[in-house]
């Protein structure tokens, strides 16, 4: 089958099928026309190597301490589980901010099979359960080392993390109001006959 039927039938984009088949990864060849014929209908997961990445992150650099501590906590869990670590990833950043430069490019590199965080929200705040389904799809995977026992410690960390969210936005958008009521008041003056 063409490689973009196959990328149909597994649920993936065309790019993301093209970028396995280049890593050896789906199995096949290319025909003189330039047309990718895959020979196997699934990626070689059995093949694919265990690989390994931890990403710790604290919110704040006055926190750096910390993030020194989860890294070598994650390093002893992975050691305990044998597994062998690929990347050490750190970062210094809200968990309810969604431009995270390191996290993001971790998420895209397909060749990592399992992300070890020390809790949920060292990933992101919200939509964990997103995050890990997508990865999912792919053969990936996260690992959590320490689940709340809690229930309750999850949701007053979202509560906290709700209204935080919503109280910077809040500012944002009167800040973004002011400076748009200010502009146009600078273009009025400008057009106003003089």
């Amino acid at each position: 089958m063409k490689l973009s039927q196959y990328a149909k039938a597994q649920g993936i984009s065309y790019r993301t099928a093209l970028r396995w088949w280049k890593a050896g990864q789906i199995k096949g060849y290319q025909a003189e026309t330039g047309t990718i014929i895959v020979e196997e209908g699934k990626p070689e997961e059995a093949s694919r190597a265990r690989r390994v990445a931890i990403y710790a992150r604290v919110s704040s650099r006055e926190h750096q301490p910390n993030l020194e501590r989860q890294v070598e906590r994650l390093e002893t869990y992975c050691a305990a589980k044998g597994y062998q670590i690929t990347t050490v990833v750190t970062e210094i950043a809200s968990g309810v901010n969604d431009a995270r430069p390191k996290f993001l490019a971790l998420l895209r590199d397909v060749t990592m099979t399992t992300i070890v965080v020390e809790q949920k929200d060292r990933a992101t705040r919200f939509g964990f359960r997103y995050l890990e389904t997508l990865l999912e799809l792919q053969g990936r995977g996260f690992e959590v080392v320490n689940v709340a026992e809690n229930n309750q410690e999850d949701l007053l960390a979202d509560l906290t993390s709700i209204l935080y969210s919503f109280m910077a936005r809040l500012y944002g958008q009167r800040r973004a109001k002011r400076k748009t009521e200010k502009i146009v008041k600078e273009l009025e003056a400008e057009d106003a006959p003089g």
